[in-house]
């Protein structure tokens, strides 16, 4: 069976091709743009586009040493917990943290989180962290932070108030993919900061990542799929998979590795879901792409694609 969302049975609503893997139970980014009524009539402007760029993998290691630490409440406001809270800035983090949860939800008071702070880089993140069962719910902080950099900062003051009578902060736990960077670890244990501020962070390899095979071809079904739309977007999340995107699209110069100069087609569109991406996109192939969001987030997706199309009317 094709992993590929069907297409939308709105012939008037645009494609909005997705390079990422559909979140579940539920995708923020098939929500939204779903649910976004055109100006003109009630019919939907957009159709979202599933086409999956990586491929992963949850980690047993890392999942069982967490299994071990939850099993032994290592991880809480106690004095003898081995760390005081735990960070997320990952979706499919969160997914092999609720695995592991599931896993032993016979004990009434399981994950044993009641009293450890959780912290989470944004609205993507807390939404999938939310329906984690614990009784009572997870105390989750830092959904309007949005990226690393902002989330350490906030960690660094709401932490340091979380265990402000103790003389150091305890650890924090990392649940992260074999592919990160460190910034959180960094801006926490700067040597710069007084001792008694910083805050150690381990990282717990949870999933791992690769590249779907598939997706030059799946890519290329739903390009020809689209082909006939008036106009139509393809979002990239990440600078995995650029290659297969722009030489899916007839852009790119096997020559050269970069994309042809002149104009495009005039009717395919690309966002990326932040700098980093549109950056390697322009450094590595000389192509800019037509809206960088300004939060990495489903909204700030929807609000670059619609303030384009105003210009563009």
């Amino acid at each position: 069976m094709s992993s590929l969302c069907t297409p939308s049975s709105n012939p008037a609503a645009t494609p909005v091709l997705l390079l990422k893997t559909k979140s579940t139970p539920g995708d923020a980014y098939d929500e939204l743009l779903s649910a976004t009524p055109s100006n003109a009539s009630r019919d939907r402007r957009f159709a979202p586009r599933f086409v999956p760029v990586l491929l992963h993998r949850f980690e047993d290691e890392g999942t069982n040493r967490l299994n071990a630490l939850l099993q032994r409440r290592q991880i809480g406001s106690g004095e003898g917990c081995a760390f005081g809270g735990l960070v997320f800035t990952s979706q499919r983090a969160v997914e092999a943290f609720a695995k592991v949860v599931d896993e032993g939800r016979d004990d009434p008071s399981w994950p044993h989180l009641q009293d450890a702070p959780i912290y989470s880089v944004g609205p993507a993140t807390t939404r999938a962290l939310r329906p984690v069962p614990q009784d009572p719910p997870l105390q989750i902080f830092g959904e309007h932070t949005g990226n690393g950099e902002a989330l350490a900062r906030f960690i660094l003051e709401h932490y340091g108030q979380w265990y402000r009578d103790r003389p150091t902060r305890p650890p924090l736990l990392f649940l992260v993919g074999e592919q990160r960077r460190d910034i959180i670890a960094r801006t926490l244990a700067d040597a710069a900061l007084p001792a008694d501020e910083r805050i150690r962070v381990d990282e717990e390899v949870v999933y791992g990542t690769g590249v779907m095979e598939s997706f030059p071809a799946d890519l290329g079904a739903v390009l020809r799929e689209t082909a006939a739309a008036p106009s139509r977007w393809v979002v990239v999340f990440s600078p995995t998979g650029c290659d297969s995107m722009l030489r899916g699209l007839g852009w790119l110069d096997a020559a050269t590795g970069r994309v042809r100069p002149g104009p495009r087609d005039g009717r395919t569109f690309v966002a990326t879901i932040g700098p980093t991406t549109r950056t390697y996109l322009m450094e590595t192939f000389e192509f800019e792409p037509d809206v960088c969001a300004e939060t990495p987030s489903p909204e700030g997706v929807l609000q670059g694609i619609t303030q384009f199309e105003s210009k563009r009317r």
